[in-house]
């Protein structure tokens, strides 16, 4: 009862579902609340629809204006050209622009996969993530999902760019439980802390990889690639 159609809403409950059901809890029906609130709150428009900007498309790409749109509801929208574009060409590759959260990247990749297809995702989010040698947040989670059938089998990556997704670590504020060292740094920037408050509230996420002496630059170079990608 926030103003979404009823089958926008059967969307975003399929993906938030989804993402429990494959043990992600942080990008859930945990996340319904957010929703509710964005669209209670006007930040998000519920009967935005999502179209093809004017002089971007081709045979193999496009770029789409989500119109503020639930992030489900345009990415679904996004995926369905390119895959599309993908069986009429050999590749399909379409940007979104004004969007909102869109749940796990790995569903959408996911819908390649049904299709005998090879499925990429990403996203850029708000920042999170403090790089490599920096003292505050300069990236968000920037996830990157991977899906390939083979035979009857398949391949399925869906990570963020960071140690974790800041999900988990709301899930152990909630708890009141501590984070695992390398999670995230305080509000110095420089050190690791186990307190999730301190990650939450002034501090931020480690790259991939966590400080510099454990590789973290690699993550954060990933993390770029997501950056500028979306």
């Amino acid at each position: 009862r926030c103003g979404a159609s009823e089958a926008n809403a059967a969307l975003v409950a399929e993906v938030l579902v989804a993402a429990d059901r494959r043990g992600v809890p942080s990008h859930g029906v945990n996340r319904a609340e957010m929703y509710c609130g964005e669209l209670r709150a006007k930040l998000i428009d519920s009967s935005a629809t999502p179209a093809v900007v004017p002089g971007t498309e081709t045979v193999s790409a496009a770029a789409v204006d989500g119109n503020n749109g639930l992030g489900a509801v345009v990415s679904r929208f996004a995926m369905e050209l390119c895959m599309r574009k993908a069986k009429a060409t050999g590749v399909g590759l379409v940007v979104c622009r004004r969007s909102n959260h869109f749940g796990i990247a790995g569903y959408w990749s996911e819908l390649a996969l049904r299709e005998g297809l090879i499925g990429f995702a990403f996203t850029n989010t708000s920042p999170f993530m403090v790089p490599t040698r920096a003292c505050q947040r300069a990236g968000g989670t920037n996830p990157i999902a991977f899906y390939c059938p083979a035979g009857e089998d398949s391949f399925q990556l869906d990570m963020a760019t960071t140690t974790v997704p800041v999900g988990k670590v709301e899930v152990c504020h909630r708890k009141r439980q501590h984070i695992p060292m390398g999670w995230g740094v305080d509000s110095t920037g420089t050190r690791s802390t186990t307190d999730p408050s301190q990650v939450l509230g002034g501090g931020g996420l480690t790259p991939l990889g966590g400080l510099e002496e454990t590789a973290g630059y690699k993550g954060y170079g990933l993390n770029m690639m997501v950056e500028i990608l979306c």
